[in-house]
């Protein structure tokens, strides 16, 4: 079951992350990713991830350690008293009700208005705002689809990493025949889901371009984070009273 946040309190911090990607095959961002609970978002009001915690998520009994792993540490942190928020990416949009509730993350569906320290804010994963991507937005309309995921969540485990495996492999090979700009949000999109959605801030994932972008929408002046990957590098968007800043460093 999907829900909206609580709004944040008038102290402290929110952090938001996407794009982590995690596996078994990346310890060193995992180790990251461990250290940044215990030290950065304890005590926070909240941390927000934005899709892609993990690099493939094939049904609720995954099987990979760092599963297992995340799992524990993120129960930890929500139970020492910081709600973490958990929005479906391109990489584990299969992550359902059963890991939500191991882990303590309350599911947030795509996109999400919230209200953060008294600005209308707009969470997505950010995907849908790369529009000029036609064959990726009609594989996502096809695969997300409630009887599509069905189907998939009935499959056998091994024939689900398969799958998995090879639609990995896929999206490489597609990404390596696209030009750049393609696989970046429409400037139109998103000027169309700020007005839409009466926000004049917004904070997304996706596209592994992290940098805080301005645009005039009907004469106001929005702003837009890009949250960054976890594999070269690591970071966070975090927000206060006072506004957001970005931080990136070396893994």
């Amino acid at each position: 079951m999907k829900t909206n946040p609580p709004s944040p309190g008038t102290t402290g911090r929110t952090f938001f992350v996407a794009d982590l990607h995690l596996t078994d095959e990346r310890p060193v961002a995992t180790g990251r990713f461990f250290r940044f609970l215990q030290q950065d978002v304890a005590g926070a009001d909240a941390l927000y991830i934005l899709g892609d915690l993990f690099d493939a998520w094939v049904g609720d009994d995954h099987d990979a350690q760092v599963a297992h792993d995340a799992a524990r540490q993120i129960k930890s942190l929500v139970d020492a008293g910081t709600p973490v928020y958990f929005m479906h990416g391109n990489r584990d949009f299969m992550l359902a009700a059963r890991y939500a509730a191991q882990s303590g993350m309350t599911l947030l569906a795509d996109p999400t208005r919230i209200d953060l320290y008294g600005t209308p804010t707009l969470l997505m994963h950010g995907d849908t705002l790369c529009t000029d991507d036609t064959a990726y937005q009609t594989f996502r309309r096809r695969v997300r689809h409630p009887l599509t995921l069905a189907l998939l969540r009935r499959l056998p485990l091994a024939l689900r990493h398969r799958l998995a495996r090879r639609a990995r492999a896929g999206s490489e090979s597609a990404k390596a025949g696209k030009a750049a700009e393609i696989m970046d949000v429409n400037a139109d999109a998103v000027a169309q889901v700020l007005r839409a959605q009466q926000v004049s801030r917004l904070i997304h994932g996706h596209t592994h371009r992290p940098a805080q972008h301005r645009h005039a929408v009907d004469g106001q002046n929005c702003e837009r984070w890009v949250v960054p990957d976890w594999y070269a590098r690591w970071g966070y968007v975090a927000c206060d009273a006072t506004g957001c800043v970005l931080r990136i460093e070396d893994l």
